[in-house]
C-alpha cells in the first residue's frame, strides 16, 4: 500500500480507492503532489512548477531562483524563513528566535499502526489491513525531529495524519503552535463545509466559497464545542450529496482545536489543521517528546454522501471500541425533563412502572441523585447518594428497576466542582483559578484542574465506588460549561501555556481507567447536549446526546448536519413532550418519534402525562425500531434531502446487503396549494423488487431510485412525516 521510488524520490500511498503522492524537493523539503481518486502508477505529471515570483524568497545559498518556498505545495511548512503563508509549526528557540525549518532526513514503513501516546485514535485489528509510512525530519539549525506518521487502510478511503515532535536540544524549547497535519492542494476554485452552531443549535450545516485570504474555524473554550465542530469538509463548487469531490478533515480531539483554510495569491488551498494557537506554548525539555492528536482525511468522488459513509464506517470499525461498539443500543427512558431536580424513590418508581409496559429497556436517573442537590448551584464533586431524596440509596433503586426487567443508568458530571461542595470546602485549589483572580461561574459551577493527576485520581476513586457498590449498566457522563480562568495551581509559571492541552489528556486519562476497568457499562458522551461530540470522545463513549433541544424540526437539522461526519450509532435522539420545553412547539407524537427513531432512540418525558392513544403509539413505536433497530443503528444511512434547502426532509437506511430500506420522510409547513414532492431512494439493487409490507406494494428497486414516490399533497397539518419499509424480493 506505501510504495518509494528512490530515483524519483516519490512516495505513494494507494489502495483500490485513493491515492496520497508525496516527494522529497529541492533542499530536501516534503511536497504535497496529489490526494485523490486512485491512480495505477505515477509518471511525474504532478512535479511542482518552477516559476520565479516576485517577494517570494528563495532558499539560503540557492542559485536557483524558481524555486520558493512561498509557493510550493508543501506537506509541512515552517515559521518565517519564506513561507509566508499558515505556518504548521512555530517553535520558540531558548536565543528567542521563532523560525523553523524541517528538512527531510529518513523513511520508514511498517506493517499496522502504532498507537498513540495518551491520545485517542482510530486502530487496525489486524496489523495487514493498514500501513505506515514514518517520514523523519530534522531542524536546519535546532536539534529537533520531527515525525510525521501516515497510515492507509487497505479499504477504506481514509489516510490518517498525526506529528510527534523530538527535542534532542540539551536545552528546553518551547512549542507556540504545532499541528496534527497539513495539506496543500493545487489551484482550483473550491469551497468549505463546516459545522457551527450554538447550545440547542448544534452542527448547522454552512458552505461557503474560498476565496484569497483566511477562513479559521475553531473552538477555544476547552472543548470541541457546540460552537464549532472540529471538522470540515472541502469540496468542487458542483458538489453535491451524491456527486462531485470532496475532502474531509476531522480532528480526533476533544478541546481547543483550529482548522485554517487558507487561499493564497496564486488560488492554492492550504488546510493547517491541529490544537489551537491561542494560549498554547508548550515546554518541551530536552529528550522530551511531544504527541499531536489524529486527523483523518476522507476522498470522496461520490459526493457528500460517500465522504461521510467513509466517516461512519471508521468511526464504527475502527474508533469506537468495546463491547457496545456493535450491540444494539437501548432503548433509555430519563427523567430530566419529566422531573428535573425535583424527584423521590417514590415519583422514579412510577416512570418506571409506566415505563416498563411501553417497551422501554432502560431507566436512567438524571441530575440530582448527589449530595444535597435540590438545584444546579451545589454538590457537584461529591459523588455520594442524596439520602433525604433515595433513603434506600442507589443500590435499592437499581433493584427496583432490574425487579422490572430494565437496565438501570445514571448521570455524572465528573469534571465540574461546585463551591458549595463537600470537596471545595476541603479542597479549594482544584478548581481552575488563577490567583487574585475571582472565578467565573458559569451555571454556578466551577471546572475541575484535570491537569492534576491527583484530582483525576480523586475523582476516579470517587465514582469507581459508586460502579463498585451499584449495579449500573449505563452512565450519561456531562460536562455543562467551558473552560475559563485556565491556570493550574499545580505546575510552574511557564508551564501555565500546557493546561488547555493537560485537561485533555487528564480527561481522556480518566475515561481510559472507567471504560477499561467497568466494560460492562455503557458510557453515552454529553455536554450540555452536543457540545463535545468529537471522535475523541467517541473512541471512550461510543454513543452521545447530540443535543438538549428535543424539538423535532430543530433536531431534524441538528442530525443532519452531525450525520456529516459522524454515525448514526453515535448519535442519541429522544422523544420528548409537547409543546416542546426549548422551543414551545407543537408536534405530534408520530414526528417526534420518527426523528427520534433517526438515531438511538430514547424517551425524556413523564409517561403518567400520555394518553391511551399516546402509549399506544409510543408502544408501536418501539416494536418498530426493536424490529428495524439494527438497520437503523449499523445501515448505510443516505441523507436525500436537506432540511436546509427546502420545506421538506428526507433519509433512508439500508442494510449492506440492499434487501432492506426504511425511508423517512418530514414536512415542515402545510402549503395552501397542496403542493406534492417527489422523494428517489438510492443505493438499491436496480434490477431486483422491492415488497412495502404495510401496503404489499411491489416496486422496482430502479422505480424506487428514478421514478421515486410521492408525498401525500392532501395531507394539510404542519410538522409531519412518514416511514415507510421495503423489503427485497428474494428469488
Amino acid at each position: 500500500m506505501i510504495e518509494f521510488d528512490a530515483e524519483t524520490r516519490v512516495f505513494h500511498l494507494h489502495n483500490e480507492q485513493v491515492s496520497y503522492l508525496l516527494s522529497i524537493e529541492e533542499g530536501n523539503l516534503l511536497s504535497h503532489l496529489y490526494f485523490g481518486e486512485r491512480i495505477r502508477n505515477y509518471h511525474g505529471e504532478r512535479k511542482y512548477p518552477q516559476v520565479n515570483r516576485g517577494f517570494s524568497g528563495n532558499l539560503p545559498l540557492s542559485t536557483n531562483h524558481n524555486f520558493s518556498k512561498d509557493a510550493l505545495l508543501q506537506e509541512y511548512s515552517g515559521n518565517n524563513t519564506g513561507d509566508y503563508r499558515t505556518p504548521a509549526i512555530i517553535i520558540r528557540n531558548n536565543n528567542g528566535s521563532r523560525s523553523t525549518d524541517f528538512r527531510y532526513r529518513s523513511y520508514e514503513i511498517i506493517n499496522g499502526k502504532p498507537k498513540l501516546d495518551g491520545l485517542p485514535s482510530s486502530y487496525v485489528v489486524h496489523d495487514d489491513e493498514a500501513q505506515t509510512l514514518i517520514i523523519t525530519l530534522t531542524g536546519s539549525t535546532v536539534p529537533l525531529v520531527l515525525k510525521m506518521s501516515y497510515t492507509i487502510y487497505e479499504n477504506r478511503p481514509v489516510i490518517t495524519r498525526n506529528v510527534e515532535l523530538i527535542n534532542e536540544a540539551e536545552y528546553d524549547i518551547n512549542i507556540e503552535k504545532i499541528a496534527s497535519m497539513q495539506l496543500d492542494l493545487a489551484s482550483q476554485k473550491r469551497e468549505v463545509i463546516s459545522l457551527p452552531g450554538a447550545h440547542v443549535s448544534e452542527r448547522q450545516v454552512q458552505r461557503q466559497a474560498i476565496r484569497q485570504g483566511i477562513l479559521q474555524f475553531d473552538s477555544k473554550r476547552g472543548t470541541s464545542s457546540h460552537q464549532m465542530n472540529p471538522f470540515v469538509a472541502v469540496v468542487d463548487p458542483n458538489t453535491d450529496e451524491f456527486k462531485g469531490e470532496a475532502i474531509g478533515v476531522m480532528l480526533v480531539y476533544s478541546g481547543n482545536h483550529q482548522i485554517t483554510v487558507e487561499s493564497d495569491q496564486i488560488g492554492q488551498t492550504r488546510i493547517v489543521a491541529g490544537i489551537n494557537e491561542l494560549n498554547f506554548d508548550w515546554k518541551l525539555g530536552s529528550t522530551e517528546h511531544f504527541q499531536t492528536p489524529e486527523v483523518i482525511l476522507a476522498y470522496s468522488n461520490e459526493g457528500l454522501n460517500g465522504m461521510s459513509q467513509a466517516y461512519h464506517h471508521l468511526l464504527r470499525e475502527r474508533v469506537a471500541r468495546g463491547r457496545y461498539q456493535y450491540t444494539e443500543r437501548p432503548i433509555v427512558i430519563n427523567n430530566w425533563e419529566a422531573t428535573m431536580f425535583d424527584f423521590n424513590e417514590e415519583r422514579i418508581q412510577k416512570i418506571v412502572e409506566d415505563a416498563q409496559p411501553l417497551g422501554v429497556e432502560m431507566f436512567v436517573l438524571d441530575d440530582g441523585w448527589f449530595g444535597h442537590r435540590d438545584k444546579d448551584n451545589s454538590s457537584l464533586g461529591d459523588w455520594h447518594v442524596d439520602k433525604e431524596k433515595l433513603p434506600h440509596g442507589l443500590e435499592e433503586l437499581s433493584k427496583m428497576v432490574h425487579d422490572h426487567d430494565m437496565q438501570f443508568g445514571i448521570w455524572i458530571e465528573p469534571e465540574m466542582i461546585s463551591e458549595n461542595s463537600d470537596l471545595f470546602r476541603a479542597h479549594p485549589d482544584y478548581a481552575l483559578q488563577e490567583p487574585n483572580r475571582g472565578l467565573s461561574p458559569s451555571r454556578e459551577q466551577f471546572v475541575l484542574d484535570f491537569s492534576r493527576p491527583d484530582i483525576v485520581e480523586n475523582i476516579y476513586k470517587q465514582f469507581s465506588k459508586v460502579l463498585d457498590d451499584v449495579d449500573i449498566d449505563y452512565v450519561k457522563w456531562d460536562m455543562n460549561r467551558s473552560l475559563s480562568e485556565v491556570y493550574s495551581l499545580g505546575v510552574e509559571p511557564d508551564q501555565e501555556g500546557e493546561i488547555f492541552h493537560r485537561y485533555v489528556l487528564g480527561l481522556y486519562e480518566l475515561m481510559r481507567k472507567l471504560t477499561e476497568n467497568y466494560p460492562e457499562v455503557l458510557f453515552e458522551g454529553c455536554s450540555g447536549g452536543g457540545g463535545r461530540f468529537d471522535a475523541g470522545i467517541l473512541y471512550y463513549a461510543p454513543q452521545s446526546w447530540a443535543s438538549d433541544n428535543t424539538d423535532p424540526i430543530a433536531r431534524q437539522k441538528i442530525q443532519y448536519g452531525t450525520s456529516l461526519a459522524y454515525p448514526i450509532s453515535s448519535m442519541t435522539a429522544h422523544v420528548s413532550e409537547s409543546p416542546n420545553q426549548q422551543t414551545g412547539r407543537i408536534s405530534t407524537i408520530e414526528t417526534r418519534g420518527n426523528v427520534a427513531m433517526s438515531g438511538v432512540l430514547g424517551y425524556e418525558l413523564d409517561p403518567a402525562t400520555l394518553s391511551y392513544e399516546e402509549q399506544d403509539i409510543i408502544k408501536t413505536q418501539i416494536e418498530f425500531y426493536k424490529k428495524h433497530r439494527r438497520l437503523i443503528q449499523y445501515g448505510n444511512f443516505i441523507r436525500l434531502k436537506s432540511p436546509f434547502d427546502s420545506n421538506e426532509a428526507a433519509w433512508e437506511f439500508v442494510n449492506s446487503e440492499q434487501n432492506e430500506v426504511l425511508l423517512f420522510t418530514f414536512k415542515t409547513l402545510a402549503d395552501a396549494r397542496k403542493l406534492p414532492f417527489i422523494t428517489k431512494l438510492r443505493g438499491l439493487v436496480s434490477d431486483g423488487d422491492y415488497l412495502e409490507e404495510a401496503t404489499g406494494q411491489i416496486f422496482g428497486g430502479d422505480e424506487l431510485m428514478n421514478a421515486g414516490l410521492y408525498n401525500d399533497p392532501k395531507e394539510m397539518d404542519d410538522f409531519i412525516s412518514e416511514v415507510r419499509y421495503f423489503k427485497l424480493i428474494e428469488e
